[in-house]
């Protein structure tokens, strides 16, 4: 099979402020009981004004550090996976760099929305399969508190603030990263975006009074587009490793809707009993949901040696991505 990348150690980070339901609803149109009936979420974690997205990176990427029992000087690389930057340059892997002292990585960042994260492991993966490098950091960190529309209440009930991060290194044979699947539709980009900011349209007097600085979001279209892309892509991914998906022990998806998830459960015709979800308690964190629901699945004892687990999103862009790996055990207890 050749060399393959696996999970050496994982860690996350989530800001200490949690902002209720009951709380969300003194601020837009809204209750706790259309919340949770609507996307399943109870409550969200939100970051400080001062913290950045860096801040946040920091200290999950440390902490994977720490579980995979590696050392700054052994970083060959850094990728972050955000769509909420500290600045459009430099790098916010850059930044991260600089704070944990990691002299001797490349760093860059990676935009694919809520996919994110899953086009930064399939990345950083390759990197060790070719060997070209031995210890890639993967990292998914969002502030996404800071782009919300909170008199949104199609957006604002579902976004929140957090990180997540994997160390990647060579697996025992016959373990790691067996397959990945990544996709994009350009087409329907519109439906998730932020309009300004960028080149195409930098912020004016005029696009922040129209609020074109914050997420926008078409939720039908994306939902319709999401229920079909989550199985398709898991099951593609299985394909490509030679498995079904009755050898999946867990799907640990996206996590923006408990409908969505329901939905691509019944796809799939896998009980929801086979997937990971804390979205009740931590809401749609973007790029970072994923390890963060992988690091608590794991903290939970959802996975043994040996089994098969499949990682997939769908996130902006439009764009979606699954990848499936054989479990093996990390070395270190995760707390």
């Amino acid at each position: 099979m050749g060399l393959k990348a696996g999970i050496a150690g994982i860690g996350v980070c989530l800001p200490d402020r949690v902002l209720t339901n009951d709380e969300l609803a003194t601020m837009v149109d809204t209750s706790d009981t259309w919340i949770r009936e609507r996307v399943g979420v109870l409550e969200r974690r939100i970051a400080d004004k001062a913290q950045a997205a860096s801040d946040l990176g920091t200290v999950a990427a440390a902490r994977a550090l720490e579980t995979a029992g590696v050392a700054a000087e052994e970083v060959d690389l850094v990728i972050v996976a955000t769509a909420t930057p500290d600045m459009l340059f430099p790098a916010t892997a850059c930044i991260i760099q600089e704070n944990l002292g990691l002299k001797n990585s490349a760093a860059f960042d990676l935009a694919a929305g809520c996919s994110g994260f899953i086009y930064a492991l399939a990345t950083g993966s390759q990197f060790i399969e070719s060997g070209v490098y031995r210890t890639v950091l993967v990292i998914g960190t969002e502030t996404l508190s800071k782009i919300t529309d909170w008199t949104d209440r199609e957006t604002c009930i579902l976004l929140a603030d957090g990180a997540g991060a994997v160390v990647l290194r060579p697996a025992q044979p016959g373990y790691g990263i067996l397959a990945v699947k990544l996709g994009a539709d350009g087409l329907g980009g519109k439906h998730l975006r932020r309009p300004a900011g960028g080149s195409r349209q930098p912020h004016t007097p005029q696009t922040l009074a129209a609020k074109l600085d914050k997420l926008q979001m078409n939720g039908q279209e994306v939902f319709r587009f999401a229920i079909k892309a989550l199985p398709e892509a898991t099951l593609e991914a299985l394909a490509v490793a030679g498995l079904d998906k009755d050898d999946v022990a867990l799907v640990v998806p996206h996590q923006a809707n408990r409908r969505i998830i329901e939905a691509a459960a019944r796809r799939l015709e896998l009980p929801m009993e086979r997937f990971m979800i804390n979205l009740d308690r931590y809401g749609n964190t973007s790029s970072a949901s994923v390890p963060i629901a992988l690091h608590e699945a794991l903290k939970n004892d959802r996975l043994k040696d040996g089994d098969i687990v499949a990682l997939t999103a769908f996130g902006a862009g439009l764009t979606w991505g699954s990848a499936v790996l054989r479990w093996h055990s990390l070395a270190r207890r995760i707390t």
